[in-house]
């Protein structure tokens, strides 16, 4: 396995590759990225992981600084799994101030991008900068972060991009919690608590599957569940995954019955993200 810090060399490097898979992180990395890496060599001969924490994609007020920066570690993971790790130092991935961004689609405003403004600008930015540095003929991005691979289908779909966009299912603990690199930043009381958040969902998508089409209802029902647990919810809605967009309790589009909950809520200081899908086809 080769580490690679420059785009110049990583560009040399992968010249003569001709079916190249691309897996890329901000690093600090669990099975789910490591689950990704393996899902990637079932779609390429050649498998690329970057490790690179985008300052773009986080707010003024969010982790930037203490996010966790683990090269060395990761490095040692990847061993075995990836050809090449691409770790650029900040001034390579942007040598200058970036001025030219992606606007990304309307539903960026909404779920998580209502309280990160900015973040899926910066978020869908930087994946368009290595999706050209890469050119992998895959990619792929974990269906835990269900709104960025959205988005991220709707960047590469709309512009065109040459390159097959897959979604990794979520990695999970034992006891139902989402892998995330987050998670270490709860306490031990509060990791005994995190695997709340699945089990609502769960319930949820038991509700729907069980005939139940009030949705409205079984969002706040759940809201209240988790507030009760001390929770600060962000929001748990049923949406349709084709487009995100809000779910009709009638759904006579077949396209519309593929499902998604999504949550995100805070517990203590941590900030967890969560979906389940939901098919209602027979």
């Amino acid at each position: 396995m080769q580490v690679i810090h420059t785009i110049a060399e990583l560009r040399a490097r992968l010249s003569d590759e001709r079916a190249i898979a691309f897996v890329p992180t901000m690093g600090n990395l669990h099975e789910g990225h490591l689950n990704l890496v393996r899902l990637a060599r079932e779609h390429g001969e050649c498998v690329v992981a970057s490790i690179f924490v985008n300052p773009l994609q986080f707010g003024p007020n969010e982790d930037f600084d203490r996010y966790p920066r683990t090269l060395e570690a990761d490095c040692a993971k990847l061993q075995g799994l990836a050809d090449v790790v691409f770790a650029p130092p900040v001034n390579e991935m942007y040598p200058a101030q970036q001025t030219v961004f992606v606007e990304p689609p309307p539903i960026a405003d909404e779920l998580c991008g209502a309280s990160r403004p900015g973040h899926f600008r910066g978020m869908a930015t930087v994946v368009l900068k290595l999706l050209n540095i890469v050119q992998p003929q895959a990619a792929l991005f974990g269906k835990k972060d269900y709104q960025q691979l959205h988005i991220i289908r709707q960047m590469v779909g709309q512009l065109n991009l040459p390159v097959r966009i897959i979604g990794g299912e979520t990695v999970r603990a034992a006891d139902g919690l989402a892998l995330s690199s987050r998670n270490q930043y709860l306490s031990e009381a509060e990791r005994g608590e995190a695997a709340f958040l699945y089990r609502a969902l769960q319930e949820m998508r038991q509700a729907i599957l069980q005939g139940e089409r009030n949705f409205e209802q079984l969002q706040q029902r759940a809201v209240e569940a988790l507030a009760a647990s001390g929770w600060l919810v962000d929001y748990v809605v049923v949406r349709n995954q084709s487009d995100l967009q809000p779910a009709s309790p009638v759904q006579d589009d077949l396209a519309q019955r593929e499902l998604v909950i999504l949550a995100a809520a805070r517990l203590g200081n941590t900030r967890l993200l969560d979906n389940v899908e939901v098919c209602l086809v027979d």
